[in-house]
């Protein structure tokens, strides 16, 4: 699921991509032209979710909406960028689309996606995640509706945890750090933690009150060399430090499920999912692996996450905005969100869904992080921020001996000049 934002298009590519856009939602073909159903276009996005739920949603929906016909089309990750910011920009777009959360911003900018504002009531917007709904929303409009969400969690290799007289998961940091000194001997990594893990960091500057980047009046600033940012990253250095992780790479470098899998790792940050792939790579550890949301300051509420996800959105130029807005409001509504939540393994996109997952020990956890989820900066230049991403340079920095603080000014300031440029 998505996780990153993408790279906005160049105005001169722009106009290239507009003449490759979308197929047509509507013309003479079209049911709707001789008082047939109204034909709604959807994109969705490649193994977001399974062909069996799309078919249960397609044959549900339309059953209970005879005067609509849907035409959902699967889209792969590469290069949707582009493709939607071209379809948003023509005449001929589709009628509702499904994005990443972090893309809303960088969409909304173009001026081609409908404001949604006057139905959040109705969608119940008082509930929405915060990590799925903040990014919805630009300049206090609602573009973006949250459809799912996906979190880091901690999974843990429980016979390490016993072996070393751990009988329950850490509630705080302060327990973590004192539970990860103690499963930290031998040959046993407490914790892995690549040193370039900017998404986990992002959370612990949150717990601490900081953020990545913050607006003062019309423009955005860096804000990692706050007290409270730096807080944040000094918690992840003393975490860091009771593992073997690289600190000048991240933890797709080398893949952290392959690290784990070896049996010898007791702690990793990943979304519940890793899992699954740890088994498949060493069988022997199935059933031996556990999950916990990651701790916060207190044991009152689990500590602040990225969260990752999707939100939905209808564009300006939709030829059918209301058939698509009965699209969105029932992707997004109890019945549609329980079933997805359970064939998927998600975060439904509402706090008060988040007992339909509660027999997955993994989902479970992850859905108690979720209510305190956030997402990166609302800025729509914040992708080019994550092309260089000065964050994982700066974290790199302060783990081999740099002065956190000049090290955090300097990233500050390389976030603040890209967000407004």
């Amino acid at each position: 699921m998505p996780v990153n934002t993408r790279p906005l298009v160049a105005p001169i590519a722009l106009a290239a991509a507009v003449a490759t856009a979308v197929t047509a939602c509507s013309g003479p073909g079209d049911p709707a032209a001789s008082g047939g159903p109204e034909k709604v276009t959807v994109w969705i996005m490649k193994d977001s979710v399974t062909d069996a739920f799309l078919t249960r949603f397609r044959t549900g929906f339309q059953a209970e909406h005879k005067d609509i016909e849907l035409d959902v089309q699967i889209q792969e990750w590469d290069g949707i960028g582009e493709k939607v910011t071209a379809a948003l920009a023509s005449k001929d777009a589709p009628d509702v689309i499904e994005v990443g959360n972090t893309q809303v911003a960088q969409y909304a900018a173009s001026g081609g996606v409908r404001d949604l504002t006057d139905r959040t009531a109705e969608l119940n917007g008082a509930d929405w995640l915060p990590g799925l709904a903040e990014p919805g929303k630009v300049d206090g409009k609602q573009y973006g509706i949250p459809w799912y969400a996906a979190n880091r969690v901690v999974i843990y290799h429980k016979d390490l945890f016993s072996r070393a007289g751990v009988t329950a998961p850490p509630k705080t940091q302060a327990e973590w750090l004192a539970v990860t000194a103690k499963l930290n001997r031998g040959k046993t990594q407490g914790i892995y933690l690549p040193g370039q893990n900017w998404y986990t960091l992002s959370g612990f500057i949150w717990e601490e009150g900081g953020d990545l980047a913050v607006k003062d009046g019309t423009a955005w600033k860096g804000t990692l060399d706050t007290p409270q940012a730096l807080a944040g990253m000094d918690f992840y250095r003393q975490l860091q430090a009771m593992g073997k992780g690289p600190k000048d790479s991240d933890e797709a470098k080398p893949p952290q499920a392959e690290v784990f899998a070896r049996g010898d790792v007791a702690q990793i940050i990943a979304v519940p999912g890793g899992a699954k792939i740890v088994e498949e790579i060493n069988p022997a550890l199935k059933g031996k692996l556990g999950f916990f949301p990651v701790p916060g300051r207190t044991a009152e509420k689990p500590g602040a996450v990225f969260t990752g996800g999707s939100d939905l959105i209808v564009p300006e130029a939709s030829a059918h905005p209301e058939a698509a807005y009965e699209v969105v409001k029932a992707l997004a509504g109890d019945k549609w969100q329980t079933d997805m939540a359970r064939t998927m393994s998600y975060v439904p996109n509402r706090t008060t869904l988040a007992g339909v997952i509660q027999d997955d020990e993994g989902t479970a956890a992850m859905a108690a992080g979720a209510a305190r989820g956030r997402a990166t900066p609302n800025s729509p230049q914040w992708a080019a921020v994550e092309a260089t991403n000065p964050i994982k340079q700066y974290m790199t920095a302060v783990l081999t001996g740099t002065d956190p603080a000049r090290a955090a000014a300097n990233a500050s300031r390389n976030i603040t000049k890209t967000l407004g440029s």
